[in-house]
């Protein structure tokens, strides 16, 4: 049969299965609890800080008496009343309670259905609408488009994805690509460091580094920044957005002077555990498992051998992809289809004009300033800010510089032309991930593990779990909201109860494998944003940046698990 056949043959399974899983499976009810910093007020309020912004909580009830706490909801029938209640926890620590629930293995079936369809039909558009359909049915909505589609493509996440990737993203490449700034500094480049593909790698990880930030800001900067430059030196696509890819969140892992450990510290709080007691007791803990994040150490020194032509970890697919490229000058693969269109990489410079690579370097430091800057200075970077001033600077330097309003205005239509398609994967990949965590599958794979594990086998039971997750939703921070509030009360119980001679090393553990397994899903996922962006800005076909990276992010992985595997058994 045709990978059609097949593609159709799959959905309709899929969509029959999530009719007859939301008709005759009921959902499964789990208590979850997040930790807030609280305090009280001169006249007596009590408050909560979320995101900048001070909120009165209105009731307080313990613990004993919610109708949240696990107990009741392993009573419930039907849906709870309430889906979310600040209690006070007998230690009387203060923690927002609320309900999330599973339809055990089906919770699995939007995420199954979307990576699926994208290994068969190799149409990430396909597959990603086939999973939202599937989940759209498991949640019993059938009105896919205003009850689905709609709300989610209305809410702030997509808006940034539209705004950033779409228009100022588009919009500055465009303009480089106009100017022929982008060209000007890659022939620079290659002039003074870039002698052959060899220095292109290694000059594309180590702007890697510096863009430690991680996630988004930089896959979408090394990569807009460096293929011309790797174009011009003949590095393979694949190759280019495997370095891209594994620079970036690995790299943030562990030079976490970003929002990681202030976004995560939320989620680790175990009560009774006087460690994990305070904010900056959480931070601190973050800080101390750094060493420990083998993941992410191992991911971005195996960058480095393949950045340096040492192909013996890299897998077959990397391989013969440099082969090809050295021996026939082809940067993609036959049947690629890459994810952008060729005016972002293409020189239309007006014949009046003369390139220059300040052109690039300006609005680049502009943009890498504004965004450290302001997270230096306000605690979140602010890359719309960053990312709007940079193409503001760059069309000022254009105009200045004698080009017409009219090949300005081409240049930007250009640029958005080029980015059209991966806008409206990323969106509908935000679609998907949020289905796949309302229908529960991070839940349901943390459920499945329960109590009864053997603490040697705890770390790596979590990292495959959290690496599932993030690989089923295309998200690592989501992973972590899900699995870091069932995984650190796990791993203490465990602890406490094979009396581990050195409890707060195996935490430090278990915190490593959850953190780095939702790293190596949310880089292998094909729906995730930063899978997808340095597919887009290297030009390189999603599908064939995804099977290639996955030899060597595995390879990480596995050894990565043997580690945390010894580490732990040495707690004991």
């Amino acid at each position: 049969m045709s990978r059609n056949a097949y593609t159709w043959i799959l959905l309709l399974f899929g969509c029959i299965g999530a009719l007859l899983a939301h008709q005759y499976q009921s959902p499964q009810w789990k208590e979850q609890s997040y930790l807030y910093e609280t305090f009280e007020t001169v006249d007596g309020k009590l408050k909560y800080r979320h995101q900048g912004e001070e909120i009165l909580i209105e009731e307080l009830v313990d613990y004993a008496d919610s109708p949240l706490r696990q107990s009741a909801l392993d009573q419930l029938e039907g849906d709870p009343e309430l889906n979310r209640q600040w209690v006070k926890m007998p230690d009387n620590e203060i923690v927002l309670l609320k309900t999330d629930y599973h339809y055990g293995v089906w919770s699995l079936l939007p995420a199954f259905i979307t990576v699926a369809l994208c290994l068969i039909c190799r149409e990430p558009i396909i597959a990603l609408l086939g999973g939202i359909v599937c989940g759209a049915f498991l949640m019993g909505q059938p009105d896919i488009i205003d009850k689905v589609l709609i709300p989610s493509l209305g809410t702030e996440s997509a808006a940034a994805i539209l705004v950033l990737y779409l228009w100022l993203l588009g919009g500055l490449t465009g303009i480089w690509g106009k100017t022929g700034a982008a060209q000007a500094f890659a022939q620079s480049m290659t002039k003074h460091f870039v002698r052959g593909p060899r220095s292109a790698k290694v000059v594309t990880w180590m702007l890697g580094i510096l863009f430690f930030q991680g996630g988004t800001i930089s896959t979408v900067l090394v990569g807009t920044t460096v293929r011309p430059i790797a174009d011009k030196a003949g590095v393979s696509h694949e190759e280019l957005s495997y370095v891209v890819d594994s620079t970036a969140s690995p790299i943030a892992v562990f030079l976490a002077f970003n929002a990681w450990p202030a976004y995560v510290q939320a989620f680790i709080f175990v009560p009774g555990v006087a460690f994990l007691a305070t904010e900056a007791d959480r931070i601190a803990f973050f800080f101390s498992s750094v060493p420990l994040s083998f993941y992410a150490i191992l991911a971005v020194f195996g960058t480095f051998l393949l950045s340096m032509n040492i192909l013996t970890f890299s897998g077959s697919r990397l391989k013969k992809a440099n082969q090809r490229a050295a021996q026939t000058g082809q940067l993609n693969a036959p049947q690629a289809r890459p994810m952008s269109s060729g005016e972002i990489h293409r020189a239309h410079v007006p014949d009046h004009y003369r390139p220059n690579q300040w052109e690039f370097i300006l609005p680049l430091i502009t943009l890498l300033g504004i965004a450290v800057g302001s997270f230096v200075l306000l605690g979140t970077p602010k890359v719309n800010w960053a990312f709007g001033a940079a193409l503001i600077l760059a069309a000022t330097i254009a105009l200045v510089k004698g080009m017409s309003l009219e090949d300005l205005l081409d240049g930007f239509g250009d640029g958005w032309k080029s980015v059209v398609v991966a806008s409206v994967v990323l969106m509908l990949a935000i679609t998907i991930g949020g289905i796949s965590k309302e229908v529960g599958g991070g839940l349901y794979l943390i459920d499945l593990l329960g109590e009864r594990l053997p603490f040697w086998l705890l770390p790596v039971t979590l990292q495959l779990i959290t690496m599932i997750i993030a690989f089923s939703t295309g998200t690592s921070w989501g992973t972590y909201a899900i699995a870091f509030p069932l995984a650190m009360p796990l791993a203490w119980v465990i602890a406490m109860d094979q009396q581990l001679a050195n409890p707060e090393l195996f935490m430090m553990v278990c915190f490593a494998t959850v953190l780095n397994g939702s790293v190596y899903g949310d880089q292998c996922s094909p729906i995730s944003d930063s899978t997808i962006l340095s597919s887009m800005t290297t030009g390189c076909d999603l599908m064939d940046h995804v099977k290639s990276q996955l030899y060597p992010a595995t390879l990480a992985a596995s050894l990565a698990a043997g580690l945390w595997t010894v580490i732990a058994v040495f707690s004991l």
